[in-house]
Formats: structure tokens, sequence, C-alpha cells
């Protein structure tokens, strides 16, 4: 099964922002395209990424994103309206990735801390990894 899988969306488990965008994304996604798992499941060690990373990635076809990059990816495989979001191409990697870090220092803060990861909700179960 996990050989197919080829659009997953690693997010942070504990992360309040992170699991409301993960609502959010499984609402927009009506085709069911992306699969999503945790920064903290088995999952990830499976995957050749950097170690101790604090970010969201897209692992897509064999090809890992991290932070700015990931989230516009993610948009643009939704297609629709979201490919406008290509236009954030044009700001450079070093400023979009600044911007993603200053909002990830403050995500816990300004959004709290969950205790554990996001638990599927009923429906949702063939959406999540593990």
């Amino acid at each position: 099964m996990l050989s197919k899988i080829n659009q997953v969306i690693i997010f942070d488990g504990a992360c309040g922002l992170c699991n409301k965008s993960v609502d959010l994304l499984i609402k927009m996604d009506k085709e069911k395209r992306f699969k999503y798992t945790s920064l903290q499941g088995e999952y990830v060690k499976t995957l050749d990424i950097k170690p101790d990373i604090d970010s969201i990635i897209f692992y897509i076809d064999g090809t890992v994103y991290y932070k700015s990059t990931a989230i516009l990816k993610i948009l643009k495989s939704l297609g629709g309206i979201w490919i406008i979001s290509n236009i954030c191409y044009l700001i450079p990697r070093l400023i979009r990735d600044y911007i993603y870090d200053v909002i990830a220092k403050y995500r816990y803060k300004t959004f709290g801390k969950r205790e554990s990861c996001r638990i599927p909700k009923e429906g949702e179960e063939e959406l999540f990894i593990d």
C-alpha cells in the first residue's frame, strides 16, 4: 500500500496551526489526492529526509520539499484557483523560508500545542498513513 502513495503531507502532529491546516486541506482536497502523517509517525522514518526537521514536508513522487516550497507545491497540487500561488515563486526562497520560520517559531505560542498527535476523524482513516 505504501508504495502507491505519491503525495504525502507530513506535519507536526502536536501543532495547533498544523492540525488546522490539515483539516482545511482535507476539506479542499475533494479528489483525496493527499495522504497525511505526522513528523512523529513511523512512516517518516522510511523516507530520506533531513533529521530533526521542524517543517511541513511535502513528499511527492519521490521528491521531498520543505517549508515554503512544500506549501507552494501542495497548493499547486490542489489545482484550480490555487494555481495562482505560483506567483509566490517570484519571491526568493530565502525570503519565503524566513517568513515561514518566523511563523513556525511562534506557532505553539499562538495556536497552541497538543499533548498528542491528531487522530483521524470518522471517515478520514484512509487519508492517514500512521
